[in-house]
């Protein structure tokens, strides 16, 4: 069978530096987007780089899986928020293909103009899938069957041998692989070791102390992710972060100039609810380009 085309899904598009704005402050709830067409101003945007949204569907066919029916469609969704802006599109194989299901991935890689970064576990099963299809980015999580969402970061430190014999031929078919990480140095030294381009640091438990008021905790695990982003860099692996993020809660991680990509999509679908999905995304969109340039 003849290699998938790469032609266009396989770089990521050439997009403006945000427009400019003032600082975010994370002491204060925003649960709204700033409205659209706004133009705040501040230093030269120019100087900015782009950071990247990744939009994840699976909660698109999470809805459509709970009535057993064929919509609402994420391939549609994945589509949709292309139109809006997102710079690529993530969708997560599980094991148990409880949202995202085989055909969904074979449509988005027939469909999709902008990189899809494939989130599976280490398995042979999944392996197989990503050499078949090829996706621009392979992102290396771990599941666990009982839990409702990823609950933690890979423990690459625990499994170096196995995971780079893993990786290996993911990289020699051209995708670039990311481990699904916490912060902690050990993770992110063991991720550069066995070869992996990329860590995607793990936000969930920082989202989860903002929400419970947990200020003091919350600094400190914002801290502690922003020297994760350092070491990560200066290993010279790409810096993308995700899980759990919303409105109130992005900008301090998108402020971090070693980030290159953020991944976020259950509360966008959320929020799409009330909002749409085009404006939904606009908004973090706004959130994160407000949050660069107030950074530089």
């Amino acid at each position: 069978m003849p290699a998938p085309s790469r032609s266009r899904r396989n770089r990521w598009p050439a997009r403006a530096p945000p427009a400019n704005c003032d600082r975010h402050d994370l002491s204060r709830s925003q649960s709204r987007p700033l409205p659209l067409g706004s133009a705040p101003t501040g230093t030269e945007a120019t100087q900015v780089t782009h950071l990247r949204l990744g939009v994840n569907i699976d909660h698109v066919a999470t809805v459509r899986n709970a009535r057993g029916s064929a919509y609402p469609d994420p391939v549609r969704a994945a589509k949709l928020a292309e139109d809006a802006g997102a710079d690529g599109i993530t969708a997560h194989l599980r094991e148990d293909r409880r949202h995202i299901t085989d055909g969904d991935i074979d449509r988005l890689m027939a469909t999709l103009t902008r990189p899809l970064n494939f989130e599976m576990a280490a398995t042979a099963e999944m392996q197989a899938i990503a050499l078949r299809h090829r996706p621009r980015a392979v992102c290396i999580v771990p599941e666990k069957r009982e839990e409702r969402t990823t609950e933690g970061g890979l423990d690459v430190a625990a499994d170096v041998a196995r995971l780079t014999d893993y990786i290996a031929p993911l990289r020699d078919a051209g995708c670039r692989v990311s481990m699904f990480i916490g912060h902690d140095p050990r993770q992110i030294e063991a991720s550069a070791r066995i070869g992996a381009e990329v860590v995607e640091l793990h936000t969930g438990h920082y989202c989860d102390l903002h929400a419970e008021g947990r200020l003091a905790d919350r600094d400190a695990e914002l801290a502690a992710l922003a020297g994760g982003a350092r070491l990560a860099h200066s290993l010279g692996l790409e810096v993308h972060a995700g899980h759990g993020l919303t409105y109130d809660t992005v900008a301090p991680v998108a402020a971090f100039p070693e980030v290159r990509e953020l991944n976020i999509g259950h509360f966008l679908i959320g929020e799409a609810i009330f909002v749409g999905l085009k404006e939904a995304i606009a908004g973090m969109r706004r959130q994160m380009d407000r949050a660069r340039v107030s950074s530089a």
